[in-house]
């Protein structure tokens, strides 16, 4: 999975610790997301891409390698 978490991020000028704790996670939790290591669940994907004003699809790209399993 890739993400443009940290993209978006950006755009809005807030930290990774901010978004953390907008949408209710720790920090680490964030870094884990910006790389692509760590399946949000539904939620807290909604919850990300609300904060960032996208949609889950504009920042969670996924793959059929991640589909698969």
């Amino acid at each position: 999975m890739q993400t443009k978490i940290r993209e978006y991020r950006a755009k809005i000028g807030i930290t990774q610790e901010e978004l953390a704790a907008r949408v209710g996670v720790r920090r680490e939790t964030v870094v884990f997301l910006e790389k692509g290591k760590y399946n949000p669940s539904l939620k807290l994907a909604w919850r990300v891409a609300q904060e960032l004003g996208a949609s889950i699809e504009e920042i969670f790209i996924f793959g059929e390698e991640d589909l698969e399993g």
